[in-house]
């Protein structure tokens, strides 16, 4: 709804090529994602002013293993029961939100 007309954006059609673009820009990447070293979203304590991009998944498949093992870490949102994964909107918006209330404090 004109987002696109106010927020600086790019579309990659590879992650491949947009990891390795961002981080000489000083960004650190994370994948959201489920992994046996991944940082429990409540856990992660990121900078006041680092610049950060996170990378999402598709809800089938997730984040690849080559992605991730590209990427700085990866940050997980903790879920109970027997489901453990969320509908990616609502995924990336818990995540933004989150991360934007800690480097604002």
């Amino acid at each position: 709804m004109g987002a696109t007309q106010s927020v600086l954006w790019q579309y990659y059609s590879d992650i491949k090529v947009c990891i390795p673009e961002l981080k000489p820009n000083g960004y650190k990447i994370f994948a959201a994602e489920q992994t046996s070293q991944s940082i429990a979203m409540p856990d992660f304590k990121p900078e006041k002013d680092e610049k950060l991009a996170v990378v999402f998944g598709n809800e089938v498949d997730g984040v690849s293993n080559e992605t991730i093992a590209m990427c700085d870490g990866a940050i997980e949102l903790p879920q109970h029961g027997t489901k453990h994964s969320l509908n990616i909107a609502v995924c990336a918006g818990i995540m933004i939100y989150d991360l934007f209330q800690k480097m604002k404090a």
